[in-house]
């Protein structure tokens, strides 16, 4: 293959990774990080990554004095969709462990993209509403409430996925959701049926938080990518206002037909026991998962990791612990659990912690900062404010102890895999090397270092040499002397000297 063309089919494959990264949440860190492997792992050494939240862009330059290649990619789709991000991941790992050739991985790339789910629409729906009604069973809703919220749950999948297909913009996709949500527990007052029906709003609204992306937000800002990071925290607070929006207008419209929505009261709310809390966790986390389109076999291991998280908040909070604080325990245990759990079961970790802290999310301060704000009074102002703000605290506890207790459980994993290494290294083979110690926390792609530990030790692809091999044995190889050619012909590289095979070894095995 020519340089020229390989280089554009690796800087667009690399794009093209990166893009199905970044929409699906991960943080730009582990994007640039994974694009850079994955150009390394074809031999084009010295490129240059430039992500943000609109566009992707690779610069490649061999030599100072060779001209740069560009290549730009915009970012136009953003679904959370975890089988393609599994997939992708898997993807990359296959690139990186030398199981795919450059072509290979583009078709992968292409069927990966291209195909269908094997989950059906509207069992997608079905799982929405199932992450409703587990809200509604943990904040301690009757059978009333939980029906009311699975029900508004469907609606507001249905309908938002209606908006969608007219491309509006996702602020307005928050602002119908939210709204259905608030009309269908109006309407519910009318019923001669004792409930308090504000838990319909409340678990509607955790379901719309739901898809914001203040993981990927804050773990930008923490690695240095603040362009991006105020992109997207820019972006969650759009949907968040659309949120706020649609709740306002509906209980706006409750005051005017006469229906009176009762204010739910932070902290008396009934968490009625903690079995029953962890359960309603459990199933909404595994229900936000199934909507997303989550691998089956971490359904379960996802719905445990949630449900020991809220048993935890709650066990911390009860003898009278911040909620921001308690709620930032619970989330580091996910992060040092959901770590080693993604390990196992082979997928990315941003799957397996996003979908166990949902149900953390702040949907009852949110509630009900709106409806004391809506009182109209100035104490109930006050209060309504200090209820946003502690909503925005608890946010923030959530994505900063999920990102440390990943920070965390990356080192010790390493130390595990050095250890394991070491024994099997006694006993059977030489096996790898431990890792860097600490590295900055990553949700999706391989651990930091492990594409260059690889090219090391096996063939990049089949039947071709490594980086690293080709360079040890072109140093080894002793130097021919060149042929006699007339003049213009171009240089026979198999003939030249050891110093010019030694700058170009990394282009002559890059396996194309």
């Amino acid at each position: 293959m020519e340089p020229a063309r390989r280089i554009s089919l690796t800087l667009d494959f690399c794009l093209r990774v990166g893009e199905v990264l970044l929409s699906s949440g991960a943080g730009a860190a582990d994007v640039a990080a994974t694009m850079r492997d994955l150009a390394d792992a074809f031999g084009e050494r010295g490129v240059d990554v430039d992500v943000t939240f609109t566009s992707l862009s690779m610069t490649h330059q061999q030599r100072p004095e060779d001209p740069p290649l560009t290549a730009r990619r915009q970012i136009v789709r953003r679904t959370i969709d975890y089988r393609d991000l599994t997939r992708v991941d898997h993807l990359v790992r296959g690139v990186l462990k030398g199981d795919l050739d450059l072509l290979r991985g583009r078709a992968e790339l292409r069927r990966i993209v291209s195909g269908g789910h094997d989950r059906p629409r509207w069992l997608v729906s079905v799982g929405w509403g199932a992450m409703s009604g587990g809200v509604a069973v943990m904040l301690g809703g009757g059978w009333f409430v939980i029906a009311l919220a699975v029900v508004a749950a469907l609606c507001i999948d249905r309908l938002q996925l209606r908006v969608a297909r007219r491309a509006l913009p996702p602020f307005y996709q928050q602002v119908t959701g939210a709204g259905v949500a608030t009309l269908i527990a109006v309407m519910a007052t009318f019923v001669p049926i004792e409930a308090n029906v504000s838990l319909v709003i409340t678990a509607n609204i955790v379901m719309l938080l739901a898809g914001i992306g203040f993981m990927g937000a804050l773990q930008d800002a923490l690695t240095g990518f603040y362009i991006t990071a105020t992109a997207r925290i820019t972006e969650a607070l759009l949907s968040t206002a659309g949120i706020i929006a649609g709740v306002s207008g509906g209980l706006s419209i409750a005051a005017a037909v006469g229906g009176e929505l009762p204010t739910l009261a932070l902290g008396d709310y009934d968490f009625q026991t903690l079995g029953l809390s962890a359960l309603g966790a459990a199933v909404a986390a595994a229900g936000f998962a199934y909507a997303s389109y989550a691998p089956v076999q971490v359904l379960a291991p996802i719905a445990v990791l949630s449900g020991a998280a809220v048993t935890l908040s709650r066990s911390i909070e009860a003898p009278g612990l911040a909620r921001s604080w308690s709620v930032a325990v619970a989330a580091l245990a996910v992060g040092l659990l959901g770590y080693a759990v993604a390990q196992r079961l082979k997928v990315p970790p941003l799957i397996v912690v996003v979908s166990a802290v949902v149900p953390m999310l702040p949907g009852v301060s949110i509630y009900r900062g709106l409806a004391l704000m809506g009182e109209g009074t100035r104490r109930d102002t006050s209060e309504g404010l200090v209820a946003l703000f502690t909503a925005a605290s608890v946010a923030l506890a959530i994505a900063g102890g999920v990102l440390l207790g990943e920070h965390l459980a990356q080192p010790l994993s390493r130390e595990v895999q050095r250890l394991e290494s070491q024994v099997e290294a006694r006993l059977v083979s030489p096996g790898p090397q431990g890792f860097s110690r600490f590295a900055t926390p990553h949700l999706v792609g391989p651990a930091r270092g492990l594409s260059a530990k690889i090219r090391e030790r096996q063939p990049h692809v089949r039947g071709s040499q490594g980086p690293g091999q080709a360079l040890r044995e072109a140093s080894q190889r002793p130097a021919v002397p060149a042929a006699p050619r007339s003049k213009g012909a171009e240089p026979d590289r198999t003939v030249a000297s050891t110093q010019e095979q030694l700058s170009s070894a990394s282009d002559t095995t890059s396996g194309g």
